[in-house]
């Protein structure tokens, strides 16, 4: 199971980038572990300068703004 980490407060583009993984997951046929991490420090130490961030096997893969389901299926694949 891939754990995919959501960086940010908890603000609604960070929900929606929670779902849209979830979503693209379940359309490859993939089994997801997708966590939120609110934490100012961790979301730095990650090297994320703006939010919603995603982090894929501890790789800052996005940072900044609501990925499409494009970007997160090229992720996953």
């Amino acid at each position: 199971m891939t754990v995919i980490k959501v960086l940010g407060p908890g603000c609604k583009n960070c929900v929606q980038t929670a779902k849209l993984i979830n979503q693209a997951a379940q359309e490859l046929g993939l089994e997801v572990e997708v966590q939120k991490e609110t934490d100012i420090a961790t979301i730095m130490a990650f090297g994320a300068l703006s939010t919603p961030g995603v982090v894929i096997d501890d790789k800052l893969v996005h940072a900044g703004g609501v990925p499409t389901l494009a970007q997160i299926r090229g992720w996953l694949q």
